[in-house]
């Protein structure tokens, strides 16, 4: 439901499955293929958090407030930090296999 109810859910999923497949291919050694793992996990995550956030807020305040603003934009501060630390690690990994 998750997948198919959220957009930014489903681009991270695209994203993760080409981030997967290239490691693969590249013939990632264990360790670096869990910490990419453990990333793409994380990222998802905190997607999905960030979406039951949002829904709750919807469900509960009906008009605009502060409190709810901030709410969504923390929810979705914590994606950006932590889709930021897998490009940076996804790019430390992956640099040492592509040059």
């Amino acid at each position: 439901m998750a997948f198919s109810e959220n957009q930014n859910l489903f681009i991270h999923s695209l994203i993760a499955t080409a981030v997967f497949c290239a490691a693969i291919i590249l013939g990632f050694s264990q360790t670096d293929f869990i910490i990419i793992l453990v990333m793409i996990v994380l990222v998802l995550s905190a997607e999905m958090i960030n979406t039951a956030i949002e829904e709750v807020v919807n469900l509960l305040v009906k008009e605009h407030s502060v409190e709810a603003r901030i709410a969504k934009d923390v929810s979705a501060g914590m994606v950006l930090l932590v889709s930021l630390l897998a490009f940076i690690a996804g790019a430390v990994i992956f640099s040492s296999y592509l040059f």
